[in-house]
């Protein structure tokens, strides 16, 4: 059985994209913030080599495999299948869909990334497991990031489409309340929980959101 698709999707990114924090494990912040509650994660690294990004995700699909937790890669089918992640996550210039489920198989995850409302409608079209809609706001981790859509975008295409749908860009525990009211199933993290000094903290303050958070759409 797939896993539900909600909730809290931490993206395990590269230090490099975070020059405030000191180096901490990937691996760490994954199994405090899985103790916490997480069930779904993301290892994306895109400056590594793919012997560096094999290490890496090979040691997370470990700890991802202890925890009993859901572990996808970002963009690429072949390192997903050779650390047998649950599935791999597409951008819009990465692999067409048709062909990476084709690669995957039909029991693994595939999630895509979408930016706009005519992305949205070709992936309802597709129907891959989950898509990423953003950014909504400002990213605290990418500099070359595509137009923000804000909180009214994300309402718009929320009636486009009945796939689990993730939003992401620049969400904290600060703004999330308006985008769990705005009928995101889930909210999808990189600096909120790379950045926070107490992990089980940050992810307990989202979980609490959720909770209190009834969709307006």
């Amino acid at each position: 059985m797939k896993p539900t698709l909600s909730g809290l999707y931490v993206i395990l990114d590269s230090p490099s994209v975070l020059p405030r924090v000191p180096h901490r494990p990937l691996a760490d912040i994954l199994n405090e913030a899985a103790e916490a509650g997480v069930r779904l994660f993301q290892y994306r690294n895109k400056g590594a080599s793919m012997k560096e990004a094999y290490a890496e995700a090979l040691e997370l699909r470990r700890a991802a495999s202890n925890c009993d937790v859901t572990f996808i890669v970002n963009d690429r089918c072949d390192l997903a299948l050779a650390v047998d992640a649950d599935g791999v996550h597409l951008g819009q210039d990465d692999l067409p869909y048709d062909d990476a489920r084709r690669i995957m198989g039909p029991h693994k995850l595939v999630g895509l990334s979408t930016h706009n409302p005519d992305q949205v409608k070709e992936a309802d079209r597709l129907k891959p497991d989950y898509i990423g809609f953003g950014p909504i706001f400002k990213p605290g981790s990418k500099r070359d990031h595509d137009p923000i859509v804000g909180v009214q975008g994300l309402m718009l295409v929320r009636s486009l489409t009945t796939l689990p749908l993730f939003a992401i860009g620049g969400i904290t525990v600060e703004n999330a309340e308006v985008v769990f009211k705005a009928g995101a199933d889930g909210v999808a993290v990189i600096s909120a929980i790379m950045n926070a000094t107490d992990v089980k903290q940050v992810v307990g303050e989202f979980a609490r959101l959720m909770k209190s958070s009834e969709p307006r759409w």
